[in-house]
């Protein structure tokens, strides 16, 4: 997911919750200014901490994705072997 999609799904999950921008920014200790860019699409990015401090006022939580593994090389094998 980006931070377009995740500034869309927050703006949906804090409307439903029937909490104002200024709200979630206090409980999160973010600025408004940045909840807004983010849902508005406008954040370039935006630290970890932040983000799962946003996350967490809805019950959601960061998941690190599996890095996908490239194959060995010849030589990696070779000395395994």
């Amino acid at each position: 997911m980006n931070l377009i999609n995740l500034g869309q799904q927050l703006k949906h999950e804090r409307r439903a919750a029937g909490l104002s921008q200024k709200e979630v920014s206090e409980r999160a200790g973010v600025d408004r200014s940045t909840i807004s860019k983010l849902e508005g699409g406008q954040l370039p990015e935006i630290g970890y901490s932040k983000l799962e401090r946003l996350l967490g006022l809805f019950g959601q939580e960061l998941v690190p994705t599996p890095v996908k593994r490239r194959r060995p090389t010849l030589d990696e094998l070779s000395d395994n072997g």
